[in-house]
């Protein structure tokens, strides 16, 4: 688990560093976008992800390393709208941007450790291509709850699915680093 920690801290590190830069290029832009909005961006990248564990052939030339670290940030970009709400023009400097990005990432990794914990480690024998399968799952749930004006009967939240996502690109991120 200690390794675990550590891979964790340095996937995320990178997915950090990169938000911080696009925050000083853009801004806060995309805190005018609403949840499904954010969702779709989430969903394009991982379809992407599949078509590339698909395909053969590569018409751009991007790996699925940059595509799932697009969805850890468009993830953490949902969990702040999911927390401070969707406005009609920029409102976060970098500094607050990256103090939320920061809270929202110690949660889910206090997630992540809790499940790991449990489920002892089992997504190290998984394949990279089952955990897109299953980001895939949460972004169709996640699409339900958002039809469903948020109203779930027994599910755990939209909070919970963008988590889990996180985690499941951290885990690939991993993965495929070994």
């Amino acid at each position: 688990m200690q390794n675990t920690s550590k891979q964790y801290d340095e996937v995320t590190a990178k997915c950090r560093s990169l938000f911080i830069n696009k925050m000083s290029d853009y801004g806060s832009a995309w805190r005018i976008l609403r949840l499904p909005s954010l969702t779709d961006q989430i969903f394009i990248k991982a379809q992407r992800i599949r078509q590339l564990q698909e395909n053969d052939t590569r018409k751009v030339d991007e790996d699925e390393v940059s595509e799932f670290i697009g969805i850890i940030n468009y993830s953490i970009m949902a969990l702040i709208q999911l927390e401070k709400g969707v406005v009609e023009q920029p409102d976060l400097d970098v500094d607050q941007a990256v103090s939320l990005y920061d809270q929202h990432m110690l949660t889910t990794k206090t997630l992540m450790e809790n499940k790991n914990h449990d489920y002892g480690e089992a997504w190290r024998d998984m394949r990279v291509s089952s955990l897109t399968d299953l980001i895939l799952q949460k972004l169709l749930r996640v699409k339900q709850i958002e039809d469903n004006q948020g109203k779930t009967i027994v599910s755990e939240g939209i909070d919970a699915n963008y988590q889990d996502m996180i985690n499941y690109a951290v885990f690939a991120l991993i993965l495929m680093n070994e």
